[in-house]
């Protein structure tokens, strides 16, 4: 009898287990940012689709200028372009991006980078390359087509070159770059190829069209930083 007793209960703590979600991240729906909308004159932007399916627009994310630098402040996670940025042929994409407190806004880190291949943004049939790091020291390399598809992961992975904040509330700083160099696409942090693809594994069917296209920035949800020194260099 006891022994059945011992089982019930071993079985009962089994599913409150799985049954409870962890807090923080089940509870990490994205807010809306104050002041939302884009006050950068000549750019737009998109939420991601899952967003939209919230019922979140762009006004509950802020794309602001502050000095020379782009000041991001999320809600849904979200691309940001100027339709002028357009890359074609081999190139690279590379910005500055500051968290100046990390995890400000939420309560584990969210990544931000640049985006490449942008064709048809704005519609439910855009695509685009991105290439973002976490203050926590890992990169994620993703993009969006017909369905959205991952490089290195679904989490992305851990990497020396990605820098990592002192803690919640400190200051991080990223270089991040997106080259396009004949048959290879390379994500760059810090000056080190974090992340390596065959140009034929990308620019395919269920993926993206081309790697010409318009170029800009990406911050998932819940995120706020500076952008700085966005800029186009070719061979």
């Amino acid at each position: 009898m006891r022994r059945h007793t011992a089982l019930a209960l071993a079985a009962i703590s089994t599913l409150a287990c799985i049954a409870v979600p962890r807090p923080g991240r089940a509870q990490d729906v994205s807010r809306s940012a104050a002041g939302g909308g884009i006050s950068v004159p000549g750019w737009q932007g998109k939420v991601d689709a899952q967003e939209e399916q919230r019922g979140r627009t762009l006004n509950d994310a802020r794309l602001a200028p502050e000095g020379d630098a782009l000041h991001v402040t999320t809600g849904p996670a979200v691309i940001y372009w100027n339709p002028a940025n357009r890359a074609t042929g081999d190139y690279t994409v590379k910005a500055t991006f500051t968290e100046p407190k990390y995890m400000n806004l939420n309560d584990h880190p969210h990544p931000y980078g640049v985006f490449i291949a942008g064709n048809d943004l704005g519609t439910d049939h855009e695509s685009l390359l991105y290439c973002a790091a976490y203050g926590n020291g890992s990169v994620i390399v993703r993009g969006f087509g017909p369905q959205p598809f991952q490089m290195n992961g679904r989490g992305g992975e851990s990497n020396a070159a990605v820098h990592k904040a002192a803690g919640p509330g400190k200051p991080v700083t990223q270089e991040i770059a997106l080259s396009v160099k004949g048959d290879k696409i390379e994500c760059t942090v810090n000056g080190t190829v974090v992340g390596s693809y065959d140009k034929s594994a990308v620019v395919t069917a269920g993926r993206l069209k081309s790697t010409d296209g318009v170029y800009g920035i990406r911050f998932a949800h819940n995120t706020e930083g500076f952008v700085t020194a966005l800029a186009l260099a070719r061979p």
